[in-house]
């Protein structure tokens, strides 16, 4: 039996979140309006309309690429790319086909522990089609999105498995996210991938016949379909068949791939300058402005948490997923004093502060309390002035009305016991409840000092110092 590796490459549509479309002054927002009320005769393509290039759609699509490390091409071309579908009102799409905005640039990934890089052929800048609505006996046009500004990166086909690929997708959306030019919202269509695919021989390098996938909505549905259409054309070539190049479909519901067409080339297209729109002529030093503006990215965020703060590569790179999340982070260790460290502010964060987000349902800059709060709490734990557990209950009680930390400590009670004579008391008291648990730690078994613990702590509503409650009922116990 042949063993089989798969050719991937990816193209990833990604709208650009601007206010206005990519040729004219329509709002770019396709969702909040009723259908067919953000149009004009620009992106309806009537006679006579001509089109104006949105410049943040440029600086938006040239950050991207610098980000992606791609060469930038100060002259580029946009082109009509021709074809005849409900959705696309001119019957053409103003596109860039030979001279691109961007290209040549790569996006380290990693995937099962392995790292590998995938290098980004093209990055370029055209318009969005409108939306079909499928039903009954038709279909119906929404022509609020056509026109809307849309990039597309285009990778080389370095990707081998679903694995790679879901993580090459979620990587990307983080970029975008953290560049501020797209919500990389997939269930919204701000995000749309399509795959291509085939199988080659390992010990040949010949590649197979390419077959396309489209409908890719989710991150999870680039993984499946990736795992389902290998198996396809490895059951194919198995049975001594043919792969035919053809477009296949997502289907969700049945988790199968589906033939949707016959494959054009890109000739079919009959790409074109598009003689409305000049080339364009961009500024060296406003590529370069916007290059300076680019903000730390993801990964070397990560690297910097861990060599610089000691922080668990797991820990700082979810702490680091998140522009905002990793901004407010920093702000907390800015805002820290000697006693409380970079870790354990981490520590606090990863543990509960995004506990809590997910489970509010809000983001970091509707937390009511500030970093300086923040880090006064941790500061009341490091100092064991409270437990961790009575921490958790403060934290809580901060995240709902803002209050001080210490005011939250001093009205609810909750300094920590770390007087030995106060614990001596409970201690004692506990040793007389608990004979059989005495009794069992005195013939040797270890852990059950951590239910003698619990004991104290709850005869203490949880204000004893757990360390000191530890050390105190052993000294009492190998007495």
């Amino acid at each position: 039996m042949t063993t089989y590796e798969a050719i991937i490459g990816m193209e990833v549509h990604i709208e650009l979140q601007t206010e206005s479309k990519m040729f004219c002054s329509c709002s770019a927002d396709a969702f909040s309006a009723a259908p067919n009320t953000n149009v004009c005769p620009v992106c309806l393509g009537l006679p006579g309309a001509l089109p104006v290039i949105n410049e943040r759609a440029v600086a938006f699509t040239i950050m991207t690429g610098q980000a992606l490390g791609c060469e930038i091409h100060a002259h580029n071309v946009f082109a009509r790319k021709n074809y005849f579908y409900p959705d696309l009102p001119k019957g053409y799409q103003i596109s860039q086909y030979e001279l691109p905005l961007c290209t040549a640039g790569k996006l380290e990934i990693s995937a099962n522990g392995n790292r590998k890089t995938v290098g980004i052929t093209r990055v370029h800048l055209e318009e969005d089609t409108g939306k079909l609505t499928h039903v009954e006996g038709g279909s119906l046009v929404d022509l609020n999105r056509a026109g809307v500004p849309l990039m597309e990166i285009v990778s080389e086909p370095d990707i081998r498995t679903a694995e790679e690929a879901y993580a090459y997708v979620t990587q990307l959306r983080q970029i975008v996210r953290y560049l501020g030019v797209s919500s990389g919202d997939m269930e919204k269509g701000a995000m749309r991938c399509e795959v291509n695919l085939s199988l080659k021989p390992v010990d040949s390098d010949v590649w197979g016949t390419k077959v396309e996938v489209k409908n890719l909505n989710s991150f999870r549905a680039v993984r499946n379909a990736i795992a389902y259409e290998i198996e396809r054309q490895t059951r194919v070539l198995e049975s001594g068949g043919q792969v035919e190049q053809v477009t296949m479909g997502w289907d969700e519901n049945r988790g199968r791939t589906v033939v949707q067409r016959t494959k054009e080339d890109a000739h079919d297209y009959r790409y074109f300058p598009e003689p409305d729109l000049p080339p364009l002529e961009l500024d060296p030093a406003w590529i370069a402005e916007l290059e300076s503006s680019l903000p730390e990215l993801p990964a070397a965020k990560t690297e910097r948490y861990i060599s610089e703060w000691g922080l668990a590569a797991q820990d700082a790179a979810a702490l680091a997923e998140n522009r905002a999340r990793a901004e407010y982070f920093e702000s907390v260790v800015a805002a820290g004093t000697k006693k409380v460290s970079p870790r354990a502010v981490a520590n606090w964060m990863v543990g509960e502060v995004f506990r809590l987000l997910n489970e509010s349902g809000i983001e970091v800059d509707a937390i009511k309390f500030t970093p300086a709060d923040f880090v006064r709490l941790i500061e009341l734990v490091e100092t064991d002035a409270i437990n961790r557990l009575a921490a958790k209950d403060v934290l809580a009680d901060m995240w709902q009305s803002g209050e001080k930390p210490d005011a939250i400590v001093e009205k609810r009670g909750l300094k920590q016991i770390s007087d030995a004579g106060a614990l001596d008391a409970i201690i004692s008291q506990v040793i007389a409840e608990n004979g059989d648990a005495v009794a069992q730690f005195k013939a040797g078994k270890e852990k059950i000092l951590g239910f003698l613990v619990g004991q104290v702590m709850r005869h203490s509503r949880g204000k004893a110092n757990p360390k000191m409650a530890e050390k105190l009922l052993r000294e009492k116990l190998t007495e």
